[in-house]
């Protein structure tokens, strides 16, 4: 009896097929991506295809029946690890992976915690497409003969691939106008594009970053300067000046989100020492602030506070771009003769930070080294925070005054453990452990921020110095909707989101006696300004895209990295309209005028940064100088 044979080609339609559904349930299960309508549940579907149909089909140029499917096998194997890398990936940051990100490898070691505590067993049904065509492989014969397919019946199939591409891109472009020109937004990507394609956008995205420096010749600057010239905020005047002379200490608060600040969990206070804070005449508390990072996080924080412009979409600009010309704040304060340093008990090659400092002008580094880790002060990073207040401030004492020290915080970080003793509160119980461990994490925080305030005042340095104390970044994402849910007491929709992305800041200083809480909308790129002209330095020539908070002329108006905004009349998230008070649906037409505008910005702040424009304005502001080879030949 003759053995029953499947026709030929019949494993590359299996491999298709596996890997699309793989890939699109994979969407279903590990990717919170929010689904409007049919059509995107359609295009979601669809996404996968064209890329699967192209990289597969190239098996239809091999004679071998060996090599296809060892071709096969390593194509399956590949966009397993893609998927499943995002899946991971996603449950962290909330987002997906860049190419910058993948390069980032010296952090790989320093977040292996919050890695492993983002691995779930069921990961392994990303390789389940791996498994289908091995068993194909294995248990279905083909036909016999080798011969390849005729150039008629390849270049049908190909054409076939190309129409998949575009029905999908036409989809695509019905649904997100402008989404490969004008969005910021990778979810949407991957979302219309699909996860392959948009590895591949991103590719060209990069290539084309990279390349806008080799382009630049200062030209742009004009245009840049004169939007920021026209959007400059003059200092209130009587504010401006107020803290001049004195130190400045300036504290990244790690993951710490306004939703605890004034707050109880279970009959417990979260905050305590920073609600008498909100409270105290030396304070300006700021209830609508809004952090603005992307992908790097603190480090994006860092790089916001220092020069007022956003971070890059997708990658660390502590990584991409340490090569550049800067005008950071430490450097306007290292010119004032203030010694400019940072503090953090980590390791100093972590986010890039001993390459970055340098090009940010800033004079020292206290990394790991500079503290002692005594027995049960370590903590998942580096130090806990209050054994690494009591040190920093011995450290201060010894610092050339005035000095500006920037400290980042590290107790207060995914996935918040805590040694037994430093869980001054019970833990919450809802269906995330994330969630329920970080209001204990961020009781310590606030335990800690005592002490240091209490070490300051012991030391002497209290009195003479600011204290500017600001949320880095989000603690709970997205992925932990339904818990936060149950802790707020509502469903949380894609405004809430917005709003959950509020981070207090506290503007201290000691013996002022006139602090107020302030609910104007504003961001962390509006600190730069602020900070220097309560020391009494002009920003106007500056090329900065904030505006001090003080100012009459200050706007309310906050834009995110991924292009969603906050106005105090607007929130614009998922693109949709809501009114920022009620979170109710209203005319898009509330929103439109802000939405050219804040994507203006971010085209503007890249250009700065892909284009390294700064080292333009550094050539010519040398040239101005009186004694330059340009003055002497005038």
């Amino acid at each position: 009896m003759k053995k029953a044979t499947w026709p030929k080609h019949s494993v590359l339609v299996i491999a298709i097929v596996a890997t699309w559904l793989t890939t699109y349930v994979g969407y279903k299960t590990s990717f919170s991506m929010k689904i409007d309508n049919l059509m995107q549940e359609f295009i979601l579907f669809l996404n996968p295809l064209s890329f699967l149909l192209f990289v597969y089909g190239v098996a239809l140029f091999m004679k071998s029946t060996k090599k296809r499917n060892i071709y096969f096998m390593m194509i399956s194997l590949i966009t397993s690890i893609i998927m499943f890398s995002n899946a991971v990936f996603y449950r962290f940051f909330n987002d997906f992976i860049t190419l910058p990100v993948l390069f980032q490898t010296s952090n790989f070691g320093d977040l292996s915690s919050s890695i492993t505590a983002n691995l779930h067993v069921t990961d392994i049904f990303f390789f389940t497409d791996v498994l289908i065509i091995y068993l194909a492989i294995r248990f279905i014969p083909e036909r016999e003969g080798s011969e390849q397919p005729k150039k008629i019946a390849r270049k049908l199939y190909f054409v076939m691939t190309a129409a998949v591409m575009m029905v999908n891109l036409s989809l695509a472009e019905i649904q997100r106008p402008q989404l490969l020109t004008r969005s910021f937004d990778r979810e949407l990507l991957v979302k219309n594009i699909g996860t392959y394609n948009y590895h591949i956008y991103d590719l060209f995205i990069q290539s084309k970053s990279h390349a806008q420096r080799a382009l630049a010749d200062g030209s742009e600057l004009v245009e840049v300067g004169n939007y920021i010239n026209a959007n400059y905020a003059a200092p209130d005047p009587t504010k401006y000046g107020i803290a001049k002379g004195r130190n400045i200490i300036a504290i990244s608060l790690e993951s710490l989100q306004s939703f605890v600040i004034n707050q109880e969990m279970d009959g417990h206070v979260i905050t305590p020492f920073l609600n008498e804070l909100t409270k105290d005449p030396d304070t300006f508390y700021f209830t609508n602030f809004y952090h603005q990072t992307g992908l790097g996080k603190t480090s994006d924080s860092e790089f916001i506070l220092e020069n007022s412009l956003f971070p890059r979409n997708g990658s660390a600009v502590f990584f991409t771009h340490s090569g550049n010309t800067y005008q950071s704040m430490a450097s306007k304060l290292g010119d004032a003769g203030y010694f400019t340093n940072v503090m953090h008990a980590n390791n100093r090659s972590f986010w890039n930070r001993d390459i970055m400092y340098g090009a940010l002008g800033i004079d020292k580094f206290y990394d790991l080294e500079s503290y002692e880790v005594g027995e049960g002060q370590a903590v998942n990073w580096g130090m806990k925070d209050i054994p690494f207040f009591d040190q920093s401030v011995e450290l201060m004492k010894e610092m050339p005054q005035p000095f500006y020290s920037r400290l980042i915080t590290l107790t207060n970080h995914h996935p918040f453990d805590l040694d037994e003793e430093d869980k001054l509160i019970p833990a919450y119980n809802s269906n995330s452990n994330t969630l329920n461990k970080y209001f204990q994490s961020v009781r310590y925080m606030d335990e800690a921020i005592k002490v240091l305030f209490e070490d300051l005042k012991e030391s002497g340095l209290y009195d003479n110095s600011i204290i500017i104390m600001y949320g880095d970044h989000y603690g709970i994402s997205e992925n932990h909707n339904k818990a936060m849910g149950m802790y707020l007491d509502k469903k949380i929709t894609p405004y809430d989101n917005a709003k959950l992305q509020r981070v207090p800041l506290f503007i201290h200083i000691p013996g002022y006696g006139q602090g107020e809480t302030i609910d104007e909308v504003a961001g962390q790129i509006d600190l730069r300004p602020t900070i220097l002209h309560l020391m009494g330095i002009d920003t106007k020539d500056d090329m900065q895209l904030g505006a001090d908070l003080f100012s009459p002329d200050h706007e309310p108006f906050v834009i995110f990295r991924d292009g969603r905004f906050v106005t105090d009349k607007a929130v614009y998230t998922t693109d949709v309209c809501y009114d920022t008070e009620t979170g109710e649906e209203i005319d898009a037409e509330v929103c439109q005028p802000f939405i050219e505008r804040s994507m203006t910005s971010l085209d503007y702040s890249d250009m700065i940064i892909n284009g390294d424009l700064l080292r333009f304005k550094e050539e010519q502001e040398q040239e101005q100088k009186p004694g330059s080879n340009e003055q002497l030949k005038k």
